[in-house]
């Protein structure tokens, strides 16, 4: 049997927020990034929801010990799909999955649950020191749900799992934000 992997697409390519052995960068198709809130959260988080022309980056990285458990706790939102080799551009077969925000929990964003700056920082340095600048501009182009509220909580973070990047990360997201005319709230 093949080692479990798991591609992660937001907070999971910061290799900050975690310890899992990263394997290499991927690019998964008929994917894109989604923000959504949970009745399981009390702010917005990125998801995933089929897009057949769409092709995100990540990384894919090995489940520990081959147990699931720690990483499906870290992942409680969602549910944990298997993605089929069609969907990447590995040239090896992995036994690979993705999670997805379980479909009976979520909604789209509100000013009760708002996409958290400092969570998007987080995602976008992970973007940064690994994809480079065009990764960036690609992490924005390939996520959906610009429309949502967004609470500027970088004095004081919020998201558990929060970062400290330095001001070019945070003049990319600034700038990216602006160029999508994205709300911004204190």
């Amino acid at each position: 049997m093949n080692t479990p992997h798991f591609f992660g697409y937001g907070s999971l390519v910061n290799r900050g927020t975690h310890a899992y052995p990263v394997r290499r960068t991927a690019h998964v198709q008929g994917w894109r990034r989604v923000w959504r809130h949970s009745a399981k959260r009390s702010v917005a988080f990125l998801t995933v929801e089929e897009a057949p022309s769409v092709t995100i980056a990540g990384l894919i990285a090995e489940v520990p010990q081959a147990d699931w458990a720690a990483l499906d706790a870290r992942e409680h939102a969602y549910d944990r799909l298997p993605l089929a080799s069609h969907h990447t551009h590995e040239a090896e077969a992995l036994d690979l999955h993705l999670y997805r925000a379980k479909p009976a929990h979520v909604g789209p964003p509100s000013l009760r649950h708002p996409v958290l700056l400092s969570y998007l920082d987080t995602v976008v340095e992970g973007y940064l020191s690994v994809f480079g600048a065009r990764g960036v501009a690609e992490f924005f182009a390939t996520t959906a749900g610009w429309d949502a509220p967004i609470r500027d909580d970088r004095e004081a973070p919020v998201y558990t799992r929060a970062t400290q990047p330095d001001g070019e990360v945070r003049s990319m997201v600034d700038g990216a934000l602006r160029a999508l005319s994205a709300q911004v709230q204190k």
